[in-house]
């Protein structure tokens, strides 16, 4: 029985983080997060590339697959509050199906750091106060990813 697992280590991998400046109180720790695991397990060159929303942020994705051959990983940051109109379920999953396509289509990790709470509190709980930071969770399961892609060729 064949089985592969993804090591922990980015050595000299090529991987963007594209954040979004909306919610900026919230994107940054998240940024903070997915920028420390990137440099802790050997990133050998990060892009971050800041956009004003979440909704620009497959756009800015494919340009660096495009602009990239060597990219390894993409990590999307951003943080989509609930409200009172269906909006933000509807931003989310048009994100989400974008971001999903993107990466099949190109067959490189783009892991979702993107929160989808209901107030502002529940947001910074995710950003590092009470839940953990998901900005340092989608980081790590890119770094995973990569490693998993790495021995399967």
């Amino acid at each position: 029985m064949a089985e592969i697992r993804g090591d922990m280590n980015l050595s000299g991998a090529r991987v963007a983080v594209v954040v979004s400046r909306w919610n900026e109180l919230v994107t940054k720790e998240l940024l903070a997060g997915a920028l420390d695991e990137l440099t802790r397990h050997g990133a050998g060159e990060i892009e971050i590339v800041h956009v004003p929303g979440t909704w620009e942020i497959p756009v800015a994705v494919k340009a660096l697959i495009a602009k990239h051959s060597d990219l390894e990983a993409v990590v999307a940051l951003g943080c989509i509050l609930q409200g009172q109109t269906p909006h933000a379920k509807l931003l989310g999953g048009d994100v989400g199906g974008a971001l999903m396509g993107l990466q099949v289509e190109a067959a490189l990790p783009i892991t979702w750091g993107i929160l989808t709470p209901d107030t502002q509190d529940q947001a910074l709980d995710r950003a590092g106060l009470k839940f953990g930071n998901k900005g340092r969770e989608a980081a790590l399961a890119a770094i995973e990813m990569v490693g998993v892609l790495r021995k399967i060729g």
